[in-house]
């Protein structure tokens, strides 16, 4: 596996929030990872990108352990659900800002971030500021900034949660198509059962801190299509 999480446990005053979880994530695939407020979810990205300390267990990226590795080490981009951009610069200077921390040679930044405004659909926004833009145009920048400095790793805590229902359709087709042209290894946190079908490959629930990993979503919908009719069963039962 590409990614590794083994036996990771996390508590915070004493309350579980992560009980020993364990799964693979092999390179150039999405795992969309489906759980409620509080379930975890969160948790487990921030240890994965060495925002959080794991109380136990092990990271491996590549075959190497990196449990203990400053986020800057990693090589994994944390997206968040709000864009968090950087208000003083365009769209065009927020999307090369870590190729410019790079100090990679401005001719090819510029080819670089012309590409990906183009893969975007942004040309048309280069030059505008962040409270210029709207929500899914904002998304779409974060996102251009966050793939442009090619990630081994990207991990995204619902980030089209805030969009309407017809801008998040189009990021989430947008993504789909980003991630098949960068074959993009990634996590996608989201509660809604519909977008985590359509961003993964495979699919995990998480619920209390524990972990059901699901190799393809026909099982996934079994289990909850079965979940759903012994509930149904049940309450035909107290009203025949």
């Amino acid at each position: 596996m590409y990614l590794k999480v083994n036996d990771i446990e996390k508590a915070y005053d004493g309350h579980p929030i992560l009980q020993p979880l364990s799964f693979g994530v092999p390179k150039g695939k999405v795992l969309s990872v489906l759980g409620r407020s509080g379930s975890g979810k969160t948790t487990l990205l921030k240890i994965i990108a060495g925002l959080e300390t794991p109380d136990a267990g092990t990271i491996y990226l590549e075959d190497q352990e990196i449990t203990n590795w400053s986020p800057q080490k990693r090589g994994i981009v944390y997206l968040y659900q709000e864009p968090l951009l950087f208000p003083h610069l365009s769209v065009q200077e927020n999307i090369g800002f870590g190729l410019t921390v790079r100090k990679v040679a401005p001719n090819i930044k510029n080819d670089l971030v012309n590409e990906m405004m183009d893969h975007l659909g942004l040309i048309e926004h280069r030059s505008k500021m962040p409270d210029h833009l709207s929500g899914g145009q904002k998304q779409r920048v974060a996102f251009g900034r966050a793939l442009i400095i090619s990630p081994k790793v990207m991990l995204l805590d619902e980030p089209f949660a805030a969009l309407d229902n017809q801008t998040r359709m189009q990021m989430q087709v947008m993504f789909k198509r980003m991630a098949t042209r960068h074959n993009i290894t990634a996590l996608f946190v989201t509660h809604d059962i519909k977008e985590a079908i359509i961003m993964g490959e495979e699919l995990a629930c998480i619920r209390d801190g524990h972990w059901q990993l699901y190799h393809s979503i026909k099982s996934f919908l079994q289990d909850h299509l079965t979940g759903v009719q012994d509930e149904i069963n049940f309450w035909k039962k107290l009203d025949p």
